[in-house]
């Protein structure tokens, strides 16, 4: 295809401000590609944040205008052009980025952009937008279970606390993984009902009256937290046996009581590392059909619609939202 000298990019002005303007078209660097972006989906306390000014982390600086194309990560393409010493990838190819470094660069809201070979997966051209551009969501995910089979021994009965994007991955990741069963927290009825139709043997409302607190009768094996909210957690971990894992991004102190000391004691378990094989096995998993990402996207949006869409995810009107680059 014909490149054009210009191309279209989000960019964040200021806080409760975006613009979707003219930029240039960038060129990859060695070891880098060029992507068309065909779709790119919201992660929404990223957006969230970043969209009101708010630091995503503990001590994180921002400034604003902030960098052009973030904090897009979540996305899918076509490779369009190839800098030197790409060996792994061919124009031509359908690729999902995995990772997001972390480091500052432009994002992936725009029409164009480029990205390290190795931070891409090759898709099967039949994969679409909504089927996979959150992959990189779905590998942070399957991280927190990497920590859990580190422990051995099986899954178990397992529960999961909080139903956004990541909870509902961890629905099915759990599933593809073997849980006996897989009991989801949420006190959004909506979440609940979507959790069952993606897997969930049950889905309640974190509720002490209907699940009293016991590491005996009636627990879970194990659990993941997808909230990073403290009552939560323990929520968790007054009802587990073996190993809470945290995946939520954790602000606040959580307390380890006495309970949680003996019969046997409880493992809470911190995050492991973003990695290619954490990636690669969710990709697995959504091309074997036990992973479905596009029940996550609540509405497809072009990007002059950014603060509208995060308007919904603020309101809880929306999960996701995949954004349409050339809409």
């Amino acid at each position: 295809m014909t490149l054009p000298a210009r191309m279209k990019l989000l960019q964040i002005e200021a806080p409760g401000h975006a613009a979707w303007k003219d930029a240039p078209l960038p060129q990859p660097a060695a070891g880098e590609v060029l992507i068309r972006v065909l779709g790119v989906s919201t992660c929404p306390h990223w957006d969230m944040h970043i969209f009101d000014g708010q630091p995503m982390f503990p001590g994180m600086k921002l400034e604003y205008p902030y960098l052009p194309g973030q904090p897009g990560h979540e996305a899918m393409g076509e490779v369009v052009a190839l800098g030197a010493d790409v060996t792994k990838l061919r124009v031509g190819d359908h690729v999902v980025a995995w990772r997001d470094t972390g480091k500052p660069r432009r994002g992936f809201y725009a029409q164009f952009n480029t990205f390290h070979e190795n931070d891409l997966l090759v898709l099967p051209a039949t994969l679409s937008p909504a089927a996979v551009a959150s992959l990189e969501l779905a590998m942070c995910v399957e991280v927190s279970f990497q920590q859990l089979a580190a422990l051995g021994g099986p899954l178990g009965r397992i529960g999961l606390s909080g139903l956004g994007p990541a909870g509902l991955v961890a629905v099915q990741l759990a599933k593809a993984h073997g849980a006996s069963e897989v009991i989801a927290f949420d006190p959004v009825a909506e979440r609940r009902a979507l959790a069952l139709t993606l897997g969930a043997d049950r889905a309640l409302a974190p509720d002490a009256a209907q699940w009293p607190a016991s590491r005996q009768s009636d627990a879970l094996d194990n659990a993941i937290d997808l909230t990073g909210v403290p009552p939560a957690i323990e929520f968790l971990m007054d009802r587990t046996r073996r190993c809470v894992t945290l995946f939520g991004v954790l602000r606040e102190q959580v307390r380890f009581g006495t309970q949680h000391l003996f019969g046997p004691g409880l493992i809470l378990s911190g995050y492991g590392d973003h990695n290619r094989a954490a990636a690669e096995t969710a990709l697995r998993f959504i091309v074997e059909g036990k992973l479905h990402l596009a029940p996550l996207i609540t509405q497809t949006m072009p990007f002059t619609r950014y603060a509208e869409a995060v308007d919904l995810l603020r309101r809880k009107q929306a999960i996701k939202i995949l954004f349409d680059p050339w809409a």
